[in-house]
C-alpha cells in the first residue's frame, strides 16, 4: 500500500501546484486591480501562469501538431495519423499525407520508452516526411494499462518490435533513437533466425546503449553503483486510485523528471525565471522557444516497472547485448545471424547520455555482416538530442541517413502491402 500512497503523494503535490498557480492567476488578474497598477500583481499573475502550464503539461500526452506537409509539387498536404497496429503496451501508427504518392522509402521510427512520449522525436518525423512514409512506435503511459495486460519487460518490448517489423515487410528501413537501439539490433537478429524474409532493408542506429562499458558516462556509472534491491525499493511505485491502471507497478514519469531536472537545475530555475519575466512584460506566447520547449519536457509517461528494472539488470549491468547472450521468449538471440541487414550506427561527439563508443560496439558484434554493409558517422560537436533533432540532424546526419537507406533498398516482396494498401 505504501507504494500507492507515494504515488498518489506525487500526484497530490503536482495537482496542489497547478491549483496554486491557478488561484494566483486568477486573483492577481482581478478586475477589481485593474484601476491600481502594481507591478507585484502583474508579477504574481505570471508567475501564476507559468506554474499553472508548468504543472498541467506533466499529466497531458502532447499532440503530434503535425497537420501539414509540404511535398514536391509545392502544395500542402493534409496529414492524418493512422493505427496499424494496435496493443496495449504501444501501437504502430502511420503518417499518412492525403493526396501524395507513396514514397519510395518506408520508414520505422522506433521511439525510445525512457519517460518522454513518441512525440519528443516530433521533429525527426517531420523531416522524415517529406520524402518518406513514416510509421513510428507509439508507446502507451503504463499508469493507463489495466494490470489485466500482464507485465511488459525488454523481452515483451523486443517482441514487439519483431511483430511491427513483420507487419511492414522487408522493405522496410528502421530507425531506433537511443534507448531501443539494443532492442532493435536484437529483434532484428531473432527475425534473421527464425522469419530471414521479414528483415529490414537496413537498420539506422542513433546514439544507443549497445555497450554501456564501451565508454561510461553519469548514466551508466548510476546503473553499476545502484543495487536492484536499492533501485525497486527506491523508484517503483503502485499506481493510484485515479487512473485504469491502478495498483500496476511502475516507474513514474514525475521521479523521472526530477531526476531530469536536477541534472541542471540551475539551467531550469533560470529558464522559468526568465519566462516569468517575459510573461509579466507581455513578450511572451503560446509558442514561444520556453513553451514549444517545456511543454514536451514536462510531459512524462510512467515505465512499466518489469520494463525499467530489466533494462538496467539486463542491458546495463549484464550486458546482455555486448555480450550477445540475450534471450527472447527462451530463446537465446545471435546477432552473428544479421547478414543481409546494412546497419549504420550514429553518435554525436559530445554526447553525455550515450557516448562515442557505446553504439558502434553494434558493429564488431554482427560478426556475420559484410563490412560493405557497416557504416558508422560521429557528429562533432553534437550532443545527445542533437544527432536525431535540431540543425546537426536536418544538416549532416538527415542526408547521410537517407543516402544510406537509398543504397540498401529492397525491391517490394509479392506478398507484401504496400504504402497504398
Amino acid at each position: 500500500m505504501r507504494y500507492m500512497v507515494a504515488y498518489d503523494l506525487m500526484e497530490t503535490m503536482r495537482n496542489t501546484n497547478q491549483w496554486l498557480g491557478a488561484s494566483a492567476l486568477s486573483f492577481a488578474s482581478s478586475p477589481c486591480f485593474s484601476a491600481i497598477p502594481n507591478p507585484a500583481l502583474s508579477w504574481m499573475a505570471a508567475w501564476g501562469e507559468v506554474t499553472e502550464r508548468t504543472f498541467q503539461r506533466m499529466i497531458v500526452k502532447p499532440d503530434w501538431g503535425i497537420h501539414t506537409v509540404t511535398c514536391e509539387d509545392g502544395k500542402d498536404h493534409l496529414v492524418e495519423v493512422d493505427t496499424v497496429v494496435e496493443r496495449p503496451f504501444g501501437d504502430l501508427i502511420h503518417f499518412h499525407v492525403s493526396g501524395r504518392k507513396p514514397q519510395p522509402r518506408r520508414v520505422l521510427l522506433v521511439a525510445p520508452m525512457s519517460g518522454h512520449y513518441a512525440t519528443l522525436l516530433r521533429s525527426t518525423v517531420k523531416s522524415l516526411m517529406e520524402n518518406c512514409e513514416v510509421y513510428v512506435t507509439d508507446w502507451h503511459n503504463a499508469r493507463d494499462i489495466p494490470v489485466s495486460a500482464g507485465k511488459f519487460d525488454v523481452e515483451d518490448y523486443t517482441q514487439y518490435l519483431v511483430d511491427f517489423m513483420r507487419e511492414l515487410g522487408n522493405d522496410i528501413h528502421v530507425v531506433a533513437v537511443c534507448q531501443p537501439v539494443p532492442l532493435t539490433l536484437a529483434a532484428t537478429a531473432y527475425l534473421a533466425e527464425q522469419d530471414p524474409k521479414a528483415q529490414p532493408s537496413s537498420l539506422t542506429l542513433i546514439g544507443g546503449p549497445v555497450d554501456p562499458d564501451a565508454t561510461p558516462t553519469d548514466v551508466t556509472d548510476f546503473g553499476r553503483r545502484v543495487t536492484m534491491g536499492q533501485l525497486e525499493e527506491t523508484a517503483i511505485q503502485r499506481v493510484g486510485f485515479k487512473y485504469k491502471g491502478v495498483g500496476r507497478k511502475v516507474y513514474p514519469g514525475l521521479l523521472q523528471l526530477s531526476s531530469f531536472m536536477s541534472m541542471n537545475m540551475e539551467r531550469h530555475s533560470k529558464a522559468f525565471a526568465d519566462q516569468i519575466g517575459r510573461v509579466a512584460q507581455g513578450d511572451a506566447s503560446d509558442h514561444d522557444p520556453h513553451n514549444r520547449f517545456y511543454d514536451e519536457y514536462l510531459a512524462v509517461m510512467d515505465m512499466p516497472a518489469e520494463f525499467y528494472l530489466s533494462t538496467v539488470e539486463r542491458i546495463f549491468k549484464n550486458r546482455e547485448i555486448a555480450t550477445n547472450s540475450f534471450v527472447v521468449n527462451g530463446h537465446k538471440v545471435d546477432l552473428s545471424k544479421i547478414t543481409d541487414v546494412a546497419i549504420k550506427t550514429v553518435e554525436g561527439a559530445k554526447d553525455d547520455i550515450s557516448a562515442p563508443g557505446q553504439c558502434i560496439a553494434a558493429l564488431d558484434l554482427c560478426t556475420g555482416l559484410d563490412d560493405s554493409k557497416k557504416a558508422s558517422h560521429v557528429e562533432p560537436n553534437a550532443g545527445h538530442y542533437g544527432i536525431f533533432a535540431g540543425r546537426s540532424w536536418r544538416n549532416n546526419i538527415r542526408p547521410l541517413v537517407i543516402d544510406f537507406m537509398n543504397s540498401n533498398s529492397r525491391t517490394t516482396a509479392p506478398n507484401q502491402k504496400t504504402a497504398a494498401e
